[in-house]
């Protein structure tokens, strides 16, 4: 690889510990720990101290549907920040390579399927994300800007949803696997039912945290500054995903569905052809499998998930 050092920002999150297990020596991670990035003194200081050539930027405020409903202020003005703070450094510090993260929520809610990366503007997001996904264009905009200005090469992937080992498990704020997972795991620790909100139907994209990892560095190495969205081919259902859960607890008998609680968007198709032309061999993993190494995972390290 022709980078010399290559930092990673939320480098204790589930992308960011994804790549720690592949990485090598080049990889340095920041956390939170390290430093706080809505500070521009601060982290202006922390990556001159270690001068990378190279940033793939992954820190970010997210959560799940109801934290996007319930925070709106904080997931726009922390995510805009944040982002307008480690692109102005890069800059400032001459780092030639950035790649940035966005979310498949940043597209059109009216939209026609599959969405490719020309339709990331064609018209206003999902009403309940649409604070952080309009954050998250900016990143795009933004890296584009610097691109086109500065001849950098700063370019951004769109991930479907993501999950994982080190993922954040929290009831209230966590994406739907992870909440799922640990909705399963208490429900059946309390002999309680097993209780999913909404009714199942819609259906969505995921790519395991290994998955996402291994690409990115794939990018790396090859000559390409343009977004990209990096998804497997196959959708499911909530229902699917909750039932490979349930079955893997052994607890699919008490499995009901919450029909107050709202779906959110029916489904956002992400066609991943453009991918599909850069790394024409990659093999993603297959959901069933990917959970089940994820549930394996969030059993044996109780004691540490983030709830």
């Amino acid at each position: 690889m022709k980078y010399k050092k290559i930092l990673v920002t939320g480098g204790s999150g589930l992308v960011g510990s994804a790549i720690k297990q592949i990485a090598d020596e080049k990889f340095i991670f920041l956390s939170s720990k390290d430093c706080d990035l809505l500070e521009y003194n601060q982290s202006f200081d922390k990556i001159s101290e270690i001068q990378p050539d190279c940033v793939i930027h992954l820190a970010a405020n997210v959560g799940g549907l109801f934290k996007n409903i319930n925070q709106k202020v904080q997931m726009f003005e922390d995510n805009i920040l944040i982002n307008l703070n480690i692109l102005k450094i890069c800059n400032k510090l001459n780092i030639k390579k950035f790649i940035g993260c966005l979310s498949t929520c940043v597209f059109p809610d009216s939209t026609n399927y599959p969405i490719d990366e020309n339709m990331l503007f064609n018209g206003p997001p999902h009403e309940s994300n649409y604070s952080y996904a309009y954050a998250k264009r900016m990143l795009e905009v933004q890296c584009r800007a610097y691109r086109e200005q500065y001849d950098l090469d700063y370019s951004c992937v769109i991930p479907t949803n993501i999950y994982g080992p080190h993922d954040n498990f929290n009831l209230e704020d966590s994406h739907v696997i992870p909440a799922l997972i640990y909705k399963c795991f208490l429900a059946k620790s309390r002999n309680q039912d097993f209780v999913v909100a909404g009714t199942g139907t819609p259906l969505r994209q995921f790519i395991y945290s290994l998955d996402l990892a291994q690409i990115i560095i794939k990018l790396l190495e090859i000559e390409y500054s343009d977004t990209i969205i990096v998804s497997p081919e196959e959708e499911i259902s909530i229902l699917d995903i909750s039932t490979i859960i349930a079955n893997k607890f052994e607890y699919i008998n008490k499995m009901k569905f919450d029909l107050s609680k709202p779906d959110g968007q029916y489904k956002k198709t992400a066609s991943n052809k453009r991918l599909q032309k850069i790394l024409p061999d990659y093999k993603f993993i297959n959901i069933k499998e990917g959970l089940n190494k994820t549930v394996d995972w969030f059993i044996e390290n109780q004691d540490k998930i983030r709830v």
